[in-house]
């Protein structure tokens, strides 16, 4: 009965929109994974992977994979980046990785090295499977400022 109670009360706080944070100062050495959003302003040494949508602020580090639904980086990014639908990357954002998303969009002034995959809408691993049998149509570019 009070299980029951706790679950509904869990899944309301999911859709009322969770946010998490991760302040200035803080250093998390570790995966962090959550069913909301994320805001990162402190560092994480760990890949960060999220139901919803990660923000990367300009104080924000992350050294490890990035993996969400949506994403907006203005801080440092060195690993892979797996978006589903939309990634941001701001004037200020430094990454260092290649990305895969479904939309892409670079502010001037962002400084990138690494390959882009857009238009996909796959999983890693899905999309890793295609791209060895040669399915699937993807695009290859190079960006580095």
């Amino acid at each position: 009965m009070f299980n029951k109670k706790k679950e509904i009360a869990l899944a309301g706080e999911l859709k009322s929109g969770a946010i998490n944070i991760i302040g200035i100062g803080t250093e998390i050495d570790g995966s962090l994974i959550t069913k909301g959003d994320v805001r990162i302003d402190g560092k994480i040494i760990g890949d960060v992977s999220a139901k919803a949508k990660v923000v990367i602020g300009i104080s924000g580090e992350v050294i490890g994979n990035v993996i969400a639904e949506n994403a907006e980086i203005a801080g440092l990014v060195t690993g892979e980046i797996n978006i589903t639908e939309t990634l941001f990357i701001t004037a200020t954002a430094h990454v260092k990785g290649n990305i895969s998303s479904n939309k892409l969009m670079i502010a001037q002034g962002a400084q990138l090295t690494g390959f882009c995959q857009t238009g996909i809408t796959q999983t890693k691993s899905i999309l890793k499977a295609n791209l060895n049998e040669g399915e699937g149509k993807t695009t290859n570019k190079e960006a580095s400022a």
